[in-house]
């Protein structure tokens, strides 16, 4: 068996995946990065080298996130992508007719508009916490509640709280407000699931035409509450593929497979292999 490994290394979580020949998805692995991507990628490299068959061979090696720099030297890379194009390609991929993507990650967040799988506009937040993933996590456990309990909670909403704010700061404000005046958990969830789509389309949506189909992204998008509120908000239906959290290292590698198939004179992987020296057990 032969594989492409797609690296996703971000300041929340690693991401690594395996594509065959064919662009199928065959495995992969998703951890918490926790401040250190080399160890983190060497956990994921090892949990896969487990799992896959001895003959495996590798054919390439793609890095993309915020840590694809360091990763990519450390493993042997042989393609490193920024994370617009990669998620763009996983969009094309799993949605050919995708006019806009939606993608929210821990800590940043992404809006790319295509046209026939190309990208011809995005834009990125990386300064503003109130859209990304980080606020929820962050609010989630001021309220003593897992993301997955959340999301379900969210649910239950009948009359979600109004969050004005716009700065986490006047955000949490705002919730403690609400919280000390009766209303219920379902609702102030709910509320700053609405609050972190209206302030995604209010910073990254502005003077942006967003066309459907949009395909959701990123590891927000696990949260049905989240794909709600910004149903809610745009007025249409949002698409989410089969494990969102994964389709940066999912792109990266098709990117890579693309690259590949085009070149027939393409020289041997750079890989150094799933126990690469330079990843050494965390002291």
């Amino acid at each position: 068996m032969n594989i492409f490994l797609g690296i996703d290394s971000g300041s929340v979580s690693t991401k690594v995946i395996c594509l065959s020949p064919s662009a199928e998805l065959t495995d992969w692995v998703y951890l918490p990065t926790a401040g250190d991507p080399l160890n983190t990628l060497r956990l994921a490299l090892r949990q896969l080298q487990s799992r896959l068959p001895e003959s495996t061979g590798v054919l390439g090696v793609a890095v993309t996130g915020s840590a694809r720099e360091l990763v990519a030297e450390t493993v042997g890379a042989d393609m490193l992508k920024n994370e617009i194009s990669s998620q763009a390609k996983a969009a094309a991929h799993l949605i050919p007719e995708v006019k806009t993507v939606i993608e929210i990650g821990g800590q940043d967040s992404k809006l790319i508009l295509l046209e026939n799988g190309f990208v011809v506009d995005f834009a990125m937040n990386t300064i503003c916490a109130a859209g990304t993933g980080s606020f929820l996590e962050h609010q989630s456990r001021r309220l003593d509640l897992s993301l997955e309990e959340m999301g379900q909670l969210a649910q239950l909403s009948q009359n979600p709280i109004e969050l004005k704010g716009r700065c986490t700061v006047f955000v949490e404000s705002d919730m403690i407000h609400f919280q000390q005046t009766g209303s219920s958990r379902p609702d102030i969830v709910y509320g700053l699931c609405k609050a972190l789509a209206r302030n995604y389309l209010n910073d990254l949506g502005l003077h942006k035409e967003i066309r459907q189909p949009v395909v959701f992204q990123g590891g927000v998008a696990r949260n049905p509450a989240m794909k709600k509120a910004f149903e809610e908000e745009l007025g249409f239906s949002l698409i989410v593929p089969p494990r969102p959290e994964i389709t940066g290292a999912w792109g990266v590698a098709l990117l890579l497979r693309q690259d590949t198939n085009i070149n027939t004179t393409a020289k041997p992987t750079n890989f150094r292999g799933f126990e690469t020296p330079f990843l050494r057990e965390k002291v």
